[in-house]
């Protein structure tokens, strides 16, 4: 496959680029600073992700645009996500590219979860990360309001462990899910990408 992604220098976007290219994908990195890209087997892209016009060509004739953009802001206020998703899905549609897969948050979901996550743990977790999970929110509606084959991608709490095994539901929570690697994530995410069943619907993840 021809692959665009965006968030390609972030910790999750290494492993997803790193993956891809080790399983033969044609990759494009579309990042503000080439110099944060590892690896010479992709072409780079330096565009600004928030500009629409800036980001048509790296998105032309792909089969798939995965983001996995994200916040550096910690738990401060945030639109990165939402301006992101703005900016691809009209790049997108400009240029007739349809696949897109986005990487959001478990934490966003509220069903399927054991009565210790849905008492105690998420709406601690949710207060804390009040404007990052809103701005997913925000991006999430804006995805799902697009005319693209998406599918969007919701994992627990990221961690720097192995591949191993992990668990996937779809349209819901998986149940005691707290944690996944990010190498873990960033093969669930190559794996829904070709898969036309998870067009239309939420992807959780976790160990």
């Amino acid at each position: 496959m021809k692959i665009t992604v965006f968030g390609a220098t972030g910790a999750t976007g290494q492993h997803v680029l790193e993956q891809a290219r080790a399983a033969g994908h044609q990759v494009t990195a579309v990042v503000r600073d080439p110099s944060k890209v590892r690896g010479t087997d992709l072409t780079v892209v330096e565009a600004d992700t928030m500009d629409p016009a800036a980001i048509e060509p790296a998105v032309a004739g792909a089969d798939a645009v995965i983001s996995a953009l994200g916040t550096r802001n910690g738990r401060g206020p945030t639109t990165v996500c939402t301006d992101g998703a703005t900016s691809i899905v009209r790049a997108m549609t400009a240029a007739g590219t349809r696949r897109l897969v986005v990487v959001s948050a478990a934490g966003l979901a509220k069903d399927n979860d054991d009565p210790f996550t849905r008492v105690l743990v998420k709406p601690i977790v949710q207060r804390m990360l009040r404007h990052p999970f809103a701005d997913m929110t925000r991006m999430e509606a804006l995805v799902r309001a697009s005319d693209l084959d998406w599918t969007i991608i919701r994992p627990p709490m990221l961690t720097e462990g192995p591949r191993g095994a992990y668990r996937t539901e779809v349209d819901t929570g998986v149940r005691s899910g707290m944690r996944i690697s990010r190498a873990n994530l960033a093969h669930a995410i190559l794996l829904a990408t070709p898969d036309e069943r998870t067009v239309g619907k939420v992807l959780t993840v976790a160990r």
